[in-house]
């Protein structure tokens, strides 16, 4: 094999990569997202649910950010991305400390530019509003790099709101097997619009087609979203 072949076959696999996937399943094991949108893809027992796990909106995000050309640090934080702001399955908090220590600082850095902060000081539960607002402000001083898991983040949230309207799913009103999103149409365009507007700040040519995708899915949600009823 020539050395230009082995370099590119050692590139292929990222043991960095590797360990946060497992970090990361390990991390959301049994948690999963607010609904699904897609018909069951095979039956389970009358008293069971068939939910979306957690684990598939990470990869996800991962997998955009790595076919975006990312690197293989901001690929495992995109994977990482919920870990320090979600807690598991056993109501832990995953800490940057903990994370650094497992992960690299590079690694769990890049993770906290896009860390919500879901509670104040006092450990209560701030409003949707000001965790938006802060997320927004945290932003303007990510690297690309974090501006590219944010974006690939919320295009995937996005864009599976979208998929869900379009097949007539009310994401805005809660049912016994589905969870109403936090904020109505107007405060959701409001924040995704916001986080690709802050994302302009970076010229980085890895950022463009996240951005027009992005673009793409607010148009895509505001026509849905003047199709509601009432």
């Amino acid at each position: 094999m020539s050395s230009d072949a082995s370099a590119m076959a050692a590139g292929l696999f990222s043991p960095l990569v590797e360990q946060a996937i497992e970090l990361s399943a390990q991390w959301h094991d049994a948690t999963y997202r607010k609904s699904r949108w897609r018909e069951a893809a095979f039956a389970v027992p009358d008293e069971a649910v068939l939910r979306v796990p957690v684990i598939a909106h990470v990869t996800t995000v991962a997998l955009t950010v790595q076919r975006a050309g990312w690197d293989e640090v901001t690929v495992a934080a995109a994977f990482l991305h919920d870990t320090v702001e979600d807690r598991n399955r056993y109501r832990q908090d995953l800490r940057y400390e903990e994370l650094s220590r497992l992960m690299g600082a590079a690694v769990a850095d890049r993770v906290m530019e896009v860390t919500e902060q879901k509670y104040d000081e006092d450990g209560q539960p701030r409003s949707w509003q000001a965790r938006k607002e802060g997320y927004v402000a945290q932003l303007r001083t990510a690297s690309a790099g974090g501006v590219a898991i944010s974006l690939a983040d919320k295009l995937h949230n996005l864009w599976t709101m979208d998929e869900s309207l379009c097949r007539g799913i009310d994401i805005f009103t809660s049912t016994p097997t589905r969870r109403a999103l936090s904020a109505g149409p107007d405060r959701q365009r409001w924040f995704h619009r916001a986080v690709l507007e802050v994302s302009r700040r970076h010229d980085d040519p890895r950022l463009a087609p996240l951005r027009q995708r992005m673009e793409a899915e607010l148009v895509r949600f505001e026509q849905l979203v003047a199709e509601l009823p009432g």
